[in-house]
């Protein structure tokens, strides 16, 4: 009460943030999963209801409990901010504060690059399959930058023919 501190606390763990971007990352494919497995086993739906109406779930439904990390990061970034223009400036906890704001804006901005990671991961393997499989596209090096329809000019007779292009 006398010294009331923050700052220093979340300096310390903000580097443990980063892992949320493993679970961000994987976030839509866990949350079809249990959708899926929701509609077909009825035993696994029984057990995952049974589990919602529990006190201590507070009435939500796994799917929200799956997205509370998601949000998290962002949550924790807006709190610390709001918390820095309340804070005077002369306050014993400003410095260490605005480092945990820096780590935490880290660790928000790795969370966000996996999901762009793996939104063109996505994006690239729709590409394959709608290609009918050709092997050298799925490399982690590969990046789709545009796709769309052109019309290329026949070198022989100048005639526009129409096709699609993955660049």
């Amino acid at each position: 009460n006398i010294n009331p501190r923050l700052g220093d606390i979340l300096q310390k763990l903000a580097p443990f943030l980063k892992m949320y971007g493993e679970y961000v990352k994987n976030f839509d494919r866990a949350m079809d999963m249990v959708n899926t497995c929701m509609q077909r086993s009825s035993p696994f739906k029984d057990v995952v209801q049974n589990i919602q109406k529990q006190e201590v779930c507070g009435n939500l439904t796994l799917q929200h409990h799956m997205l509370e990390p998601v949000q998290r990061i962002p949550r924790y970034e807006l709190l610390l901010k709001d918390y820095l223009k309340k804070l005077p400036e002369e306050s014993p906890d400003r410095k260490d504060a605005e480092k945990s704001l820096e780590l935490i804006s880290t660790a928000a901005n790795h969370s966000n690059a996996a999901i762009r990671k793996m939104e063109k991961m996505h994006k690239l393997l729709e590409v394959y399959e709608r290609l009918g499989g050709e092997e050298d596209i799925v490399n982690p090096a590969n990046e789709l930058i545009k796709e769309g329809h052109i019309q290329k000019l026949s070198a022989k007779n100048g005639t526009a023919q129409d096709r699609y292009l993955f660049l």
